[in-house]
């Protein structure tokens, strides 16, 4: 079967190869560089982003891989690991990265915290894409981009064998892996939006990312994020991020608001949650035999 080649469009197709059986002996030579070594994964994510494609995905919030296998194959962009807002541990992490590397979709993993031990464990279990919580000012955002990049970039701890260089087999991982990382910051609070420009101007951040719920808080309007005041903060970050040049990425859980959104200029927007979709549709059925 044809590997499909980087930014292939035909989602049927590396789906397809993706799932095929795995390939042994003689045949495994012809897909290795150097008789025993892989070439750097790509992170579709950065690229399509870069190339100004929009990207709509899925929160996984449930800790299951499972729930993450079934949402990997549901046509989404992406999908991002939560380990802020969710029972999630790191070697459930480990088990939902697992659980969507056959489909075509982008893998992010929500860090609990802008901790350099946190990111450097993440980055070693093979996500090439974070999103980091309640980041607030440029040093913050520093900090996290030296945590996230080798030395002497960085201060990111060296394993030459783990699930992020394919246990050693990746040809010249140290040389590339920093390239293929891509960076979230999240927007929280009224000290972050105002510290907007200056986070974007940090070399390592790809996109800075608007939490509503918790922005709706900082402003006074705990629970409201649809209050006027809100929304308008939303929309003049988005433009303000939009105009910096990195993506503007957004929380939109109803329809209605990620469309207007996306047409807002955000790039990077979480459309749903498996939580929120198991929720509401179950509740959904349900009502529709009790009525």
């Amino acid at each position: 079967m044809r590997a499909p080649e980087v930014g292939d469009d035909d989602v049927q197709a590396r789906a397809l190869y993706a799932l095929r059986p795995p390939v042994r002996g003689a045949r495994l030579d012809k897909r290795l560089s150097g008789g025993n070594l892989m070439q750097m994964p790509i992170n579709l994510l950065k690229k399509a982003l870069g190339e100004g494609r929009t990207q709509v995905g899925c929160w996984l919030s449930l800790g299951s891989h499972a729930a993450a296998e079934i949402c990997a194959g549901a046509g989404f962009d992406w999908v991002l690991i939560d380990t802020e807002h969710s029972p999630t541990e790191l070697h459930m992490v480990h088990h939902q990265l697992q659980a969507v590397a056959p489909y075509p979709v982008s893998a992010l993993v929500r860090a609990a915290w802008n901790d350099t031990v946190v990111i450097k464990r993440l980055l070693d279990l093979g996500a090439q894409s974070l999103l980091l919580p309640y980041v607030q000012n440029a040093e913050e955002a520093r900090r996290a981009v030296a945590a996230v990049r080798y030395p002497p970039r960085g201060i990111r701890g060296v394993s030459a064998n783990s699930r992020s260089n394919r246990f050693g087999r990746v040809k010249d991982y140290f040389l590339h892996a920093d390239n293929e990382l891509f960076l979230g910051l999240q927007l929280e609070t009224r000290a972050a939006l105002d510290n907007l420009e200056a986070m974007a101007a940090v070399d390592g951040v790809d996109c800075l990312f608007i939490g509503p719920q918790d922005l709706a808080a900082d402003l006074g309007h705990l629970g409201n994020p649809s209050h006027p005041e809100v929304q308008a903060a939303m929309q003049d970050a988005i433009a303000r991020i939009a105009a910096t040049g990195k993506v503007p990425g957004v929380l939109a859980f109803v329809e209605a608001e990620a469309k207007r959104w996306i047409e807002a200029g955000a790039r990077f927007v979480a459309i749903g949650s498996d939580q929120a979709i198991l929720s509401r549709e179950s509740l959904a059925l349900a009502s529709r035999f009790k009525a």
